[in-house]
């Protein structure tokens, strides 16, 4: 670390044997049933711990030629589950999605009780967030209440609502269109900073909570995977609008300054076919919103003293504090989701117009559930080391060894498995575990190195279905306004039955 900034001064053998030991023995699409014990499968694919390499007999680094991308793409969106998104799939082109249970006139029968009756599952009206929704870590276990998940309504009489294809067309045409995973958890039990932090370390080092502590933590114990990348000549880039999500672990800034960029150079980088190996794309967060306020916050004093850092990035940062806010496009409550959404497109179709389409897998997913139901239970997952919740005796307790909720999670590739579905248990580390495949990097933690890799969303087995790009549909009309995009939160209707 450099002495010109501290921690506390930043807020204080054949191409088939390497495919089976890559996928590990994974194949096609799997079931999307639970099993009975109320947990969906989570158990690990293998007893590996940190450090241990997907391939031992290769070193470190060793790029495995068997799989079919040479680029991967990250964007990783803000809180939103399965059901809130894709709850209505199976009547909209997915009958393989496991959303909504129906009745006889196509209306979810999925019900939380609330007031001594119960709440059903409702459509939202236009693409504004409703108020009060919430994710904290008590909150979530009081939503998943012992795998019953039935603790929603009682939370907030918003978290029962849902969007539809009419609201969210790009995104209901894209899981349409690619395979669309079943069992994608976020990785905790809580909101954004340690789901994040699962992503990048493979740890959340106690977090459960998005705060300004995560600025004052120690390094993680094995590096972070961006560390992991340059030790081992993975080149990366973190591509963002306004404010670098990899911040949120600062030793990621202090340590690998020339790899953030704006936004702007990633869509130069998609049209001259130069994307790094791993791009992290970021949304707008906006100064003032949760997620945003802490990571600028900490970053505005200090960023003219971080030594190497790109002089756009700094005069980026710089310029928020005189910045009006509107809405962000990072769909975090109340961000008009449309306004995402649209930047997803943008995104996906740059990357789909790239001279690096033939070789690219992008993944889109979210860090988390948002307080927005869900019906499947969390999954059955390692502890990813010997660190436990910062949780005091009057929270409820609870540990790193379940997942967070599901959150819609495509993959976006020419090798996709088109219109289909994927029922493997996966969460944020998987993208870590994809990545560890690929160039063979040792483990984090125990989480990514047990983690499934993301290649059951592909056909390595077949030409590739969209070599040529398909065309999805565009994305929804923005509300416009400059202020916030607040939808009113409606009424409960309390029905007497389930």
């Amino acid at each position: 670390m450099s002495d010109r900034i501290s921690r506390r001064t930043l807020l204080q053998g054949s191409a088939a044997a390497a495919m089976l030991a890559a996928t590990r023995g994974l194949t096609a699409c799997g079931s999307s049933e639970a099993p009975a014990d109320g947990f969906s499968d989570g158990s690990p694919p293998s007893s590996r711990g940190p450090n241990s390499l997907p391939d031992p007999s290769k070193a470190a680094g060793t790029v495995n030629t068997a799989l079919p991308f040479d680029h991967i793409v990250v964007v990783m969106m803000e809180n939103h589950s399965f059901d809130n998104y894709f709850g209505m799939l199976p009547l909209r082109g997915q009958p393989k999605a496991d959303g909504f249970r129906f009745n006889s006139s196509g209306v979810p029968a999925n019900s939380n009780p609330l007031d001594g009756g119960y709440q059903h599952a409702f459509h939202l009206q236009g693409t504004c967030q409703p108020g009060s929704v919430t994710q904290n870590w008590n909150s979530t276990h009081k939503q998943i209440d012992g795998n019953r998940m039935d603790g929603f309504a009682a939370t907030s009489t918003s978290a029962m609502g849902y969007w539809d294809q009419s609201d969210l067309p790009f995104y209901y045409s894209l899981a349409r269109t690619f395979c669309l995973g079943n069992r994608c958890f976020a990785s905790a039990p809580g909101q954004t900073y340690p789901n994040r932090r699962f992503l990048y370390t493979g740890t959340a080092q106690g977090m459960v909570s998005t705060d300004s502590s995560t600025f004052s933590m120690p390094p993680p114990a094995n590096g972070t995977l961006m560390d992991m990348m340059s030790r081992y000549g993975v080149n990366w880039r973190n591509y963002f609008v306004d404010l670098p999500a990899l911040v949120i672990v600062p030793q990621t800034l202090e340590n690998h300054p020339l790899n953030f960029s704006p936004i702007a150079q990633f869509f130069i980088d998609c049209l001259a076919g130069t994307l790094p190996a791993v791009s992290f794309v970021d949304p707008e967060f906006n100064i003032v919103s949760t997620v945003g306020s802490p990571i600028f916050d900490a970053l505005n004093p200090v960023i003219d003293k971080i030594p190497g850092l790109p002089a756009d990035v700094v005069s980026l940062i710089k310029s928020l504090g005189t910045k009006v806010n509107a809405q962000g496009a990072s769909e975090e409550n109340p961000d008009d989701v449309a306004i995402g959404e649209a930047f997803v497109s943008s995104v996906v179709q740059a990357v789909m117009a790239s001279p690096n389409w033939a070789r690219t897998l992008l993944v889109w997913t979210y860090d988390e559930h948002g307080g927005y139901y869900d019906h499947v239970p969390p999954a059955r997952v390692p502890k990813p080391d010997n660190i436990p919740p910062n949780i005091s005796s009057t929270d409820i307790q609870g540990g790193y060894d379940i997942t967070g909720l599901r959150v819609p999670t495509v993959v976006v590739s020419p090798y996709a498995k088109p219109n289909a579905v994927t029922g493997v248990m996966h969460d944020h580390t998987s993208i870590i575990a994809t990545i560890a495949a690929k160039w063979n990097l040792p483990a984090l933690t125990y989480r990514d190195a047990q983690a499934n890799t993301l290649l059951d969303f592909l056909d390595l087995n077949s030409a590739p279905a969209f070599l040529t790009p398909p065309t999805l549909a565009a994305p929804a009309m923005a509300t416009l306004g400059l202020g916030a995009c607040q939808g009113t939160p409606p009424d409960p209707v309390i029905s007497s039955t389930p």
